[in-house]
């Protein structure tokens, strides 16, 4: 079950931590994990963990904020391989603000990236799909989509976005076989949470670590791995009924916090 052979698989931000993730287990499960990475040498330490293990895994950089940058690495995508089956637009960043320390530089950056590099993959990547009979995507939302989280006013407005976009591209594509969902974790522990607390909370690392993995009611933060298996499934032919969804994976915190 669950398995991905012969499956192109393109997974943005795939250099690190869930995006890493996800590549290395659908590459697992039979698919060529396909990884676009502004940073090149993360993608390429993807690359060599993947084919270590005896995945198949391609590699290209990409700026997903740039329209022009994307259109073109998707159709050398399509030349290179024929078709496109699965596209995981995980590429995202984070920011710290309310609407009073939100900066309009700030706000242009998480738009650009969380918003605009989401278009961005979602319309070249559907244009493949159609040419490719049908596929799967899979956006990566947040409980900041449904929840209010203090001092997430830009982070949250892009993912509240993410979620709509999963919806209208769900309904939109069904007459082409594409089936569109996202998945809205809570707090996962990769490196970006071990840099943010240690630039942010110097000296207070366990501390705010302990603080920030319980505020999910479970106690503890997700795993990356966790968040691609929930992927692994949406993406499968076992969940060829599911679109237009959004699969929160929370430790309780939507609906146990509440």
């Amino acid at each position: 079950m669950f398995r991905l052979d012969n499956k192109i698989a393109v997974i943005t931000g795939g250099g690190s931590g869930i995006g890493k993730e996800i590549a290395k287990l659908f590459a697992k499960q039979g698919a060529t994990s396909v990884i676009l990475e502004i940073s090149e040498q993360a993608a390429l330490t993807s690359k060599q963990e993947i084919e270590k293990e005896g995945g198949k895994v391609a590699v290209f950089p990409c700026d997903v904020s740039k329209h022009a940058e994307v259109k073109e690495v998707f159709e050398n995508i399509f030349q290179r391989f024929g078709k496109l089956n699965i596209l995981v637009n995980n590429a995202g960043v984070s920011h710290i603000g309310t609407i009073e320390t939100t900066t309009e530089a700030d706000l242009d950056r998480i738009y650009n990236i969380n918003i605009k590099g989401v278009y961005n993959c979602l319309q070249a990547g559907v244009e493949k799909m159609k040419l490719s009979g049908g596929g799967v995507i899979l956006n990566m939302a947040s409980i900041a989509s449904s929840v209010g989280l203090p001092d997430r006013f830009a982070y949250s407005m892009s993912k509240g976005a993410v979620l709509m976009m999963t919806f209208s591209v769900a309904r939109d594509m069904l007459k082409y076989n594409i089936r569109c969902n996202c998945i809205s974790p809570a707090r996962v522990h990769t490196p970006f949470v071990d840099n943010f607390i240690a630039k942010n909370y110097p000296g207070r690392e366990a501390e705010i670590f302990e603080k920030l993995s319980h505020s999910q009611p479970i106690g503890r933060m997700a795993q990356p791995e966790e968040i691609a298996f929930l992927a692994l499934y949406l993406c499968s032919d076992e969940a060829s009924f599911v679109t237009g969804s959004d699969y929160p994976i929370d430790g309780g915190f939507i609906k146990l916090n509440t």
